[in-house]
């Protein structure tokens, strides 16, 4: 069997998307978003409207990559990375687990439900093979 790394991201943002303070933040997000899409190890991500009921300032990334590595070199050492570095100006401090992954079988493509579910494993339990993070990482299942 072969697996991939899924991952979901999730940021409040201080303003809605269309105040001023998020104009440098919006203004990037195609950019961003096609550099991730061109990055090696890139599979999928989620690009639909999220669920009903969810905060309109909840911004959320779901995505499928080949490897953890991969997916660290796109968040870390790429204009993404530079982005991030700058996300206290657009975005509240988390209350809790903002970034979580597991291992899904190739062909996966989880929504955003799942995602929250596996913040809410990580939150509840910490990493484990279930939802992990970069910082403490679990390989995929054997």
């Amino acid at each position: 069997m072969t697996w991939q790394l899924a991952q979901i991201n999730i940021a409040r943002a201080i303003a809605p998307l269309d105040d001023p303070q998020m104009a440098d933040f919006v203004a990037q997000i195609a950019d961003i978003n096609a550099l991730a899409e061109h990055s090696p190890g890139f599979v999928w991500r989620w690009d639909d409207d999220p669920p009903d009921g969810t905060d309109p300032r909840l911004l959320l990334n779901v995505g499928v990559w080949t490897s953890i590595e991969a997916l660290a070199d796109f968040t870390y050492r790429t204009a993404h990375g530079a982005a991030l570095k700058r996300r206290r100006r657009w975005f509240a401090p988390p209350d809790g687990p903002h970034v979580a992954l597991w291992w899904v079988e190739a062909g996966t493509r989880p929504g955003p439900e799942e995602g929250f579910r596996r913040l809410a494993v990580l939150a509840a339990e910490g990493p484990s093979p279930a939802a992990f993070t970069f910082a403490c990482r679990f390989g995929p299942p054997s």
